[in-house]
């Protein structure tokens, strides 16, 4: 079997779908690797590296004539998909919950594509494989070095002959994967960090880095399914708001990480609330994208400075921005998943199986995953059954010790019954 890693395209993607350090693994398993030439290069792992590895660096062209299976990071451009031919996988972040319409291109070339990003976090089996998780973190840990930069003054407090320096008020909006990185990198700088988060399991865990909880009497729980919160009523996010905005005018930097997958992100610092901030405040918003953010407003990709001195930094695509480190965790994560899915050297889906079933958006030539289909308008198909293994042969009678000669039949001779 055959897997190809071509160059990522989208703009500032740095990272690349497998290293070197995994593809000596998979190809001790007996998988052949294909690298486009350059696809590692922004990630400081250059060409050599992968035929030191075992790998085969080729052309664009030859990767996806030969390949079997295509792992990326990011979803392909349209162009990309056109090089796709029916019968191949692809594997990657594909946001079909965002972007339906490329899973639906996909199923038209006849792709079975398979999402990281549709994986069931809270399996234990499906850890190693949780490529949301992995580039979290790192996004919750650049983030904190991201407003550091930005913010004109000291995170730690300082005492020097030249006087004392305050430490830093830090808020951290939304205690996940990457808000318990921001924590952790926050007290490491020496900030005084406090947390929210309106699921109150996620109290321990914030405290346990070093964070003072912030405890909110207007939402009580909001816990959700799948380890995220649920969505709040009206009611609930209006007197969240009201409350939330005189905490977080006392702050001096503000980084949020609040997101529900393939919906927009919940507002948790309204415009009021950054008009009460002080001059010189920074505010990371890790949840900007094109759905919103959790800033009212914040503009993804862009920075800005507001008329009462606040800046508000909306990064595109944290993870790219530290992409060696991003691209080791990523290609554990997707090479755990591809594993997942080979048998005797061949894909294989077993549709009974959790993690298949729920990461397999198309196959077969149809759209497979009820959630994308439902956004599309059309009804999900029925995924192709797993193949049964096949039969064993039955064994042939054993001859008789001493088979007594007979004459040869006729020609016409027909079978006695039962034979």
């Amino acid at each position: 079997m055959k897997v190809a890693v071509p160059r990522e395209s989208a703009p500032n993607e740095r990272r690349v779908a497998l290293v070197p350090e995994v593809i000596g693994k998979l190809v001790k398993s007996g998988i052949e690797v294909l690298v486009e030439s350059g696809a590692g290069a922004g990630s400081a792992f250059p060409d050599s590296a992968y035929t030191d590895a075992g790998a085969k660096v080729v052309s664009e062209a030859e990767l996806y004539s030969q390949a079997d299976v295509v792992l990326r990071v990011q979803k392909p451009s349209a162009a990309e998909v056109g090089k796709l031919r029916s019968g191949q996988a692809l594997i990657g972040l594909l946001q079909p919950l965002i972007d339906p319409q490329t899973a639906q291109a996909l199923a038209a070339q006849g792709v079975t594509a398979i999402s990281l990003d549709a994986l069931p976090r809270t399996l234990s089996r499906a850890q190693t494989m949780d490529a949301l998780s992995s580039q979290a973190n790192v996004g919750g840990y650049k983030a904190v070095l991201i407003a550091a930069e930005a913010y004109p003054r000291y995170f730690p407090l300082l005492t020097t002959a030249a006087g004392t320096a305050k430490p830093a008020n830090l808020l951290i909006l939304g205690i996940g994967v990457a808000g318990l990185a921001a924590i952790g990198t926050a007290k490491r700088l020496g900030a005084l960090v406090h947390a929210y988060d309106v699921r109150p399991e996620t109290r321990e865990q914030a405290e346990s880095l070093g964070a003072k909880f912030l405890q909110l009497k207007s939402v009580a729980d909001a816990s959700g399914s799948g380890g995220y919160a649920r969505e709040l009523t009206a009611e609930e996010a209006a007197a969240q708001k009201a409350e939330l905005e005189g905490l977080i005018g006392g702050m001096d930097v503000v980084i949020t990480t609040a997101q529900v997958p393939g919906r927009k992100p919940p507002v948790l610092v309204t415009k009021n609330a950054v008009n009460l901030m002080k001059p010189g405040s920074v505010i990371v918003d890790m949840a900007a994208s094109d759905l919103g953010g959790n800033v009212e407003i914040s503009r993804a990709g862009e920075t800005f400075t507001t008329e009462n001195g606040v800046t508000i930094i909306a990064p595109a695509n944290i993870p790219a921005t530290m992409p060696a480190g991003a691209s080791a965790f990523y290609a554990r994560n997707i090479s755990a998943l591809l594993v997942h899915f080979v048998k005797d050297g061949a894909m294989t889906y077993d549709m009974a199986d959790e993690i298949t079933s729920a990461t397999v958006i198309t196959q077969g030539g149809k759209v497979v995953q009820a959630a994308t289909a439902k956004l599309l308008g059309v009804e999900p198909a029925a995924p192709a059954p797993a193949p049964a293994p096949a039969p064993e042969p039955a064994p042939e009678p054993a001859a008789p010790a001493e088979a007594p000669a007979a004459e040869a039949p006729a020609a016409d001779a027909k079978p006695e019954a039962g034979a």
